[in-house]
């Protein structure tokens, strides 16, 4: 086994880097955040970023967080000031909450404590693309739209989906692992990046990874921050997987009457030769919402079907999924292009709580694919018994399905929605899956918990947390297990 090379501040092991080396942790102790902001270190965060990328006036309320507001929100332009930043915030124990984009701030539980935003949207370069190689590499402030636009005159692109592109950054969408329906065929974050720039919690830039596809160098650093909500580390670059951009892209709407039919013609076009790059199942109140998008009458549960590649194969493959899924009941289908198809996705991508009004409770919930027509049917019925709107759309193939709770009318109590979101939890589990609250109202996280119980893999998640952020200073307890 070869042996870590040092040059000075800088720490390499195969293909990865730290810098600067961080000093030993001394403590384990749970660390005391200050309830505000020092006057010093504000002038000393001034002096890092400018005065002119400081919010610590009225306009931290758009940064307000489980209904707080934090003392300042600063906004690094280069990597050396992110670790400055959270050099400082570690010297003087102040919570950090990172932010991108903000489309995914609602995800996670109430933080412990809040005095510190660092926002990511000044980091926002394309530093390296390779069209022979299929890689490219930038800031993690850069949105999903301008990074698949600058990829889009090399005819390439990042086989991501996630909702609202326009805002999500490339760090946001990989710290909260965030993916749309063509997850079904590109997967998520975790098979797409192949490398990362992290500013610890002490203010050293950690690289992970490299900028070739073929990597096996190290540890897999990558994929400890996917999915990890900020709590071990500020993501500020990101390598990633490339692919050609199709010829063609279309989609498939199919119509059933029963969720079992619709369900069962899924499982058939899994069982099939065919290559769908997404198959979702939508339920009646879902269905009613996207009808509405497209002006197009859509009724009943909808199977919808994605498919690209040539335009010849995708034209193919869309007739025989039309007969596939006539064989098992679809009463109608309609085929989408263009800008419709892409109404279409935007809606299933976005199921946006505006959709279903009066505070809207949004849940992901994760299980075998087998199961996800016994969920509608069954967390339908709980939905009704407690006088609650559902509205339910399933990543069908992954067994992920997102579902949307809101009272019947304004002003009533919560309690309709806690109990119908306890139930769901306790069919879920039941079923062996997990339940997750995305978004909630505050009077609704303080009855139920975002998360399931957590189980004996938590311990090593403590530690990892412990060893890379000693003080607890990152959205502290934002994630599992009080995280």
């Amino acid at each position: 086994m070869s042996r870590p090379k040092s040059d000075g501040n800088v720490q390499t092991f195969g293909e990865q880097a730290i810098w600067p080396r961080p000093a030993p942790s001394r403590s384990r102790r749970p660390h005391r955040h200050p309830s505000v902001i020092s006057p010093a270190a504000i002038e000393k965060i001034k002096e890092i970023v400018g005065a002119d990328h400081l919010h610590i006036g009225v306009d931290r309320s758009r940064y307000l967080l489980e209904g707080r507001t934090p003392d300042a929100v600063a906004f690094p332009g280069s990597v050396e000031e992110v670790c400055q930043l959270l050099a400082l915030a570690s010297e003087e124990g102040v919570a950090v909450i990172p932010w991108g984009g903000g489309t995914k701030m609602s995800l996670g539980a109430p933080p412990k404590s809040f005095q510190l935003v660092i926002g990511t949207t000044r980091l926002n370069r394309l530093l390296e693309h390779e069209p022979g190689d299929l890689t490219a590499t930038a800031q993690a402030g850069m949105t999903h739209e301008a990074f698949q636009a600058m990829l889009a005159p090399s005819r390439q692109w990042l086989s991501l989906d996630p909702p609202f592109a326009s805002r999500a950054t490339l760090g946001g969408i990989i710290s909260t692992n965030s993916a749309g329906p063509k997850c079904h065929l590109y997967g998520s974050a975790r098979d797409l990046v192949i490398g990362v720039g992290v500013v610890t919690a002490d203010g050293a830039l950690v690289r992970g990874g490299g900028k070739v596809v073929k990597n096996v160098a190290g540890y897999d650093l990558p994929k400890l921050y996917i999915g990890a909500l900020g709590t071990l580390g500020i993501v500020v670059e990101l390598t990633v997987k490339l692919r050609p951009l199709p010829e063609g892209d279309a989609l498939l709407v199919a119509q059933f009457q029963s969720i079992s039919a619709a369900a069962a013609a899924a499982r058939a076009l899994m069982d099939s030769d065919l290559i769908p790059n997404a198959i979702e199942l939508l339920d009646r109140e879902a269905v009613g919402g996207m009808s509405r998008i497209l002006s197009q009458r859509v009724e009943g549960y909808a199977l919808l079907a994605g498919f690209d590649g040539l335009a010849e194969q995708v034209a193919w493959q869309l007739g025989e999924a039309e007969q596939t899924t006539a064989k098992h009941g679809a009463n109608a289908s309609l085929r989408l292009a263009g800008a419709l198809k892409e109404k279409a996705w935007q809606f299933v991508r976005e199921l946006d709580p505006q959709s279903v009004p009066d505070s809207p409770v949004r849940c992901k919930i994760a299980l075998l694919p087998t199961q996800v027509a016994a969920v509608f049917t069954e967390g339908e019925r709980i939905a009704r018994r407690g006088r609650v709107q559902v509205v339910l759309v399933s990543h069908f193939g992954l067994g992920i399905v997102t579902a949307l709770f809101a009272l019947g009318g304004a002003g009533q109590s919560v309690d309709p929605l806690v109990d119908a979101l306890l139930g769901w939890r306790e069919m879920v589990r039941g079923m062996g899956g997990q339940l997750a609250i995305e978004a909630a109202p505050q009077a609704v996280k303080e009855k139920v918990s975002v998360w399931d119980p957590p189980d004996a893999s938590v311990r090593i998640m403590e530690r990892i947390k412990a060893e890379l952020d000693p003080k607890g200073i990152l959205n502290p307890g934002r994630f599992v297990g009080d995280i």
